[in-house]
């Protein structure tokens, strides 16, 4: 089935549409192989479909989740969810890796770097935590060198 009008109609690999009379598209999905997740397809399809009223499913090998969410946000595509798949045996078993927030946002995000653990709270009577020295700051000058010790003054030699 199609999905838009005219000379902009592409044929994504699944629709879901309503059963009432509209026929209203639901949902996209696409299914790519391992050779299909590549900028060229994202960029081809997944972006054009991401940018539908429907909501976009994408379905990829195991092996190239990361990829596909990378490519979701190299080129903000909107994706609702993401399911891998594998083979066992003869048949395909699928499991769902991401899913899009309940406020539509839709943006597969970055990975990110865990949050820094809090330090403990201190007990009563307990002595605080040395701090750790300050790297020096930058200026618009170049970096801040650190100050010099005092030399110590020689006595002059004698003959």
């Amino acid at each position: 089935m199609p999905v838009g009008t005219g000379t902009s109609a592409m044929y994504p690999d699944v629709v879901l549409s309503s059963q009432d009379r509209g026929r209203k598209v639901l949902t996209v999905i696409e299914v790519e192989t391992v050779e299909s997740v590549n900028n060229l397809e994202a960029l081809a399809e997944w972006v054009t479909f991401g940018r539908l009223r429907p909501s976009l499913h994408l379905y990829v090998p195991a092996s190239m989740v990361e990829v596909a969410k990378r490519l979701c946000t190299d080129n903000n595509v909107p994706v609702a969810e993401i399911h891998t798949y594998h083979a066992v045996g003869d048949e395909l078993r699928f499991m769902p890796v991401f899913r899009a927030p309940a406020d539509g946002g839709g943006r597969v995000a970055a990975a990110q770097a865990p949050a820094p653990k809090k330090a403990a709270p201190r007990q009563p009577g307990s002595k605080p935590a040395a701090r750790k020295a300050k790297p020096a700051k930058a200026t618009a000058k170049g970096p801040r060198r650190a100050e010099k010790p005092a030399r110590k003054s020689a006595a002059p030699k004698r003959k």
